[in-house]
């Protein structure tokens, strides 16, 4: 059972707006492919301050595809991974307005989240941020990039398998008490981690 990282950046305030969407593919213990896809999104409206953010402009998307058609390509992949993303229930809501928004049905994808793993793992950090958690197991990459963000993600995730001695993805929500997410046609359930 492989994992895919995946991250979006999104045009505007809206969850429904991504601009960028970028994965990570992890087997046998690494990140093996990385990829990243512009989308035009349905609304073309770009704030300032999104863009100050991650850079992309509406000149950038022009001519790429809407959503659906992006996701298309990887749905496949997904609905046969365990999908992590770093906050995930950002990323899952995105996913989730953004099919909603073009009258899709939502895929069925099983997900975990790495900050909630980093904050398990590693709570003695003052932060929980992508970046931060990467600079603590020494990943560098350019945040704000959805195919960097998303392969720091999978990093994060393999270090927390290091840290349990695990080589399954699937293996770390039962060593940190934590419950899949799922999005599926009908709505969603969240990742969530048992209290102690």
């Amino acid at each position: 059972m492989r994992a895919i990282a995946i991250d979006f950046e999104t045009a505007n305030e809206q969850r429904s707006s991504p601009c960028s969407v970028g994965l990570a593919w992890i087997e046998d213990g690494a990140v093996v492919r990385v990829e990243e896809r512009l989308i035009r999104p349905k609304d073309m409206r770009f704030s300032r301050f999104n863009i100050a953010i991650h850079g992309i402009r509406p000149e950038d998307v022009e001519d790429a595809a809407e959503f659906p058609e992006v996701m298309e390509e990887f749905e496949d992949d997904l609905g046969d991974a365990l999908v992590i993303a770093h906050n995930a229930s950002f990323d899952m809501s995105v996913i989730r307005a953004t099919y909603a928004l073009y009258g899709v049905a939502s895929p069925g994808i099983d997900y975990a989240c790495t900050l909630k793993m980093a904050q398990k793992v590693w709570s003695h950090l003052a932060s929980h941020r992508l970046n931060e958690v990467s600079r603590h197991i020494n990943f560098s990459f350019t945040h704000h990039n959805a195919a960097e963000d998303a392969h720091a993600c999978g990093e994060v995730a393999l270090a927390v398998a290091r840290h349990f001695n695990v080589s399954a993805m699937r293996e770390l929500p039962i060593r940190l008490d934590m419950t899949l997410g799922r999005i599926h046609a009908g709505g969603y359930s969240p990742c969530s981690m048992k209290r102690a």
